[in-house]
């Protein structure tokens, strides 16, 4: 079986900075314009079985994630169905692993329809999550919202976690919480650069750190390109950083003890009670694009 996919295109911004309106998002039926298809979302895969967006693209069409799958010859084929380039998972709820595809996050539906206005694209969709034999853990409603930006454009990810019947607990792992796996150009080991809002540099300075938000950036086909991903501030916990030199960048608020920064935590969420959690990523183009300056205006719920 094929993955079921939403092709999404957005209107790349003008030169003139103002944001203008989003194409409407293809399905997997029309034909995309390349220039202006920016990311795939998977919402239903055999092999990776949980949501993720592959394929992301600056608006000029520069790639920023790895190719999914890996190219032989071009990239590194490591974690090829763990890393397949913007995620959401978890190593461990309950003891149960949705990072390494053991458990499965498992689409249900579109509680909202992919609805463009203005210069959002805007949907969402319930999950379940399931053990291996196949018991429901809790349910994940994931809201998506897609904005353009005079540098680029920016996916805003909020997540809510809430079971009928019983509690679940997010244990303590590096592979927990919101992952991006880097264009092979733009990894540290090719010439990219990974900086964090403590100014730190490198994937080993910045690796288990906290930060505000941490950026890989660098040269693909000639052009400047980078990614900043950027945890709400509304979390329960300020994000560490499980980076690598590789081209992985995950930001973690779960894994206090395996990041070295605490003793071992635990987050319970009490039957009929909801948990949120939210993160974004903002892909930029050209040399003009500051992190620093756009997560100090950006708000998760903001126009």
């Amino acid at each position: 079986k094929k993955p079921d996919r939403l092709v999404i295109s957005l209107t790349a911004p003008p030169a003139d900075g103002r944001n203008p309106r989003d194409d409407e998002a293809p399905d997997s039926r029309r034909k995309p314009d390349l220039q202006t298809q920016v990311a795939e979302f998977v919402f239903s895969d055999p092999n990776i079985l949980r949501p993720y967006f592959a394929q992301v693209r600056t608006p000029s069409g520069r790639q920023v994630t790895r190719n999914h799958p890996p190219i032989a010859g071009v990239d590194a084929n490591d974690h090829d169905t763990m890393h397949p380039g913007i995620w959401l998972a978890f190593g461990d709820i309950s003891g149960h692993d949705f990072w390494r595809n053991k458990g499965r996050i498992q689409h249900v539906r579109f509680t909202e329809p992919p609805t463009a206005k203005d210069n959002l694209l805007s949907f969402a969709t319930e999950s379940r999550l399931l053990t291996p034999e196949g018991g429901t853990l809790c349910r994940m409603i994931s809201r998506f919202d897609l904005r353009t930006r005079p540098a680029g454009w920016l996916l805003a990810w909020e997540a809510t976690f809430q079971s009928a019947t019983a509690e679940f607990a997010f244990g303590d792992q590096e592979e927990m919480g919101f992952g991006f796996r880097a264009a092979t150009e733009l990894t540290e080991t090719s010439g990219g650069t990974i900086v964090s809002s403590a100014g730190k540099i490198g994937a080993a300075a910045t690796w288990g750190q906290a930060a505000t938000w941490c950026d890989v950036s660098g040269i693909v086909g000639g052009e400047p390109v980078g990614v900043t991903l950027v945890p709400s501030p509304d979390n329960f916990r300020v994000s560490w950083w499980h980076n690598r030199d590789y081209g992985l960048l995950v930001a973690n608020p779960f894994g206090r003890a395996a990041m070295k920064q605490g003793p071992k935590s635990e987050v319970v969420v009490a039957a009929g009670e909801s948990w949120e959690i939210a993160f974004a990523a903002v892909v930029h183009q050209g040399f003009s694009f500051d992190p620093a300056s756009f997560v100090t205006t950006f708000e998760f719920t903001g126009e």
